[in-house]
């Protein structure tokens, strides 16, 4: 079924495009733009119309999606592109300050802002099984739950705009030690003499296992990094997460501090379970 909103999607990266196909695949028009042109041009033959600005993107469109790395790139982009949409549906993870200087410039632009971070990397993207982490105007909520619905599984309203990206923030502080504490049990595994994948066995299936568990050991073990969240984007999110709180959250320094030592090694365009690798 073909719906009437057309929707601009700022941001075809590892996230944005396959929630530009589900949108597309869900009957939304669709115009799309990226910094970088060829990862925008294949989005033209799935049926987008594919923009060379921001503007141009927005132009005749009614919902303006942004997902994009960080903050700074939220606010460059959108600047040229509130004036045509009259919803702004910001999916990026940009943290607490980001989302104040991201909502100051919604208010205004005077464009209601639903700040809408999601759960999953690649896979789930591409399979529109995101969960959408969303806060804004109740009065929008109807209105978007299409657009929601064809990139997620389901969609938590959370109250006022800010609170999706709180949420984000501590789902990621779990995801990123379970990282981290998972490439320092298997390297102490190996040290020790233990076949790294024994552990992997021995807490399958059992109240300690998680399929997030298995796949990202078993990719670690394979020396099988291939992108579905890049290291140096997890990176990122831990010092927002730092710069989120005055609390003494230890664990959370030292992971990012390797994830740090990681990216300053190069491996920063790697799946961030790279930092099984020693450095």
């Amino acid at each position: 079924m073909t719906s009437t909103e057309t929707v601009a999607v700022l941001g075809t990266g590892m996230m944005g495009a396959p929630m530009a196909r589900n949108l597309l695949a869900a009957g939304f028009a669709v115009r799309v733009w990226n910094r970088t042109a060829e990862k925008a041009a294949p989005l033209g033959d799935a049926g987008a119309v594919v923009a060379g600005s921001p503007a141009e993107a927005a132009d005749g469109a009614s919902l303006l999606l942004t997902m994009l790395t960080d903050a700074e790139a939220v606010l460059d982009a959108a600047r040229d592109a509130l004036d045509g949409p009259d919803a702004w549906l910001q999916c990026s993870t940009v943290g607490l300050d980001g989302q104040s200087r991201i909502a100051a410039l919604a208010a205004e632009r005077r464009i209601p802002l639903i700040d809408a971070p999601v759960l999953g990397t690649r896979q789930p993207a591409e399979d529109g099984k995101l969960v959408v982490l969303a806060a804004g105007p109740a009065s929008l909520h109807d209105r978007v739950a299409p657009v929601f619905d064809a990139v997620g599984s389901r969609t938590l309203w959370l109250g006022e705009a800010g609170e999706g990206q709180r949420l984000k923030l501590v789902a990621n502080t779990w995801v990123m030690a379970v990282v981290e504490g998972l490439a320092e049990t298997l390297r102490l595994a190996g040290d020790l003499g233990v076949p790294p994948e024994r552990f992997l066995e021995a807490i399958a299936g059992g109240p300690l296992d998680a399929g997030y568990v298995q796949l990202k050991g078993k990719g670690m073990l394979a020396g099988d990094f291939e992108p579905s969240f890049l290291l140096r984007h997890a990176a990122k999110d831990l010092r927002l997460i730092e710069a989120a709180t005055d609390l003494d959250l230890p664990l959370v320094a030292a992971t990012a501090a390797r994830f740090a030592q990681a990216v300053e090694a190069g491996r920063g365009d790697l799946d961030m379970s790279a930092v099984y690798v020693e450095h």
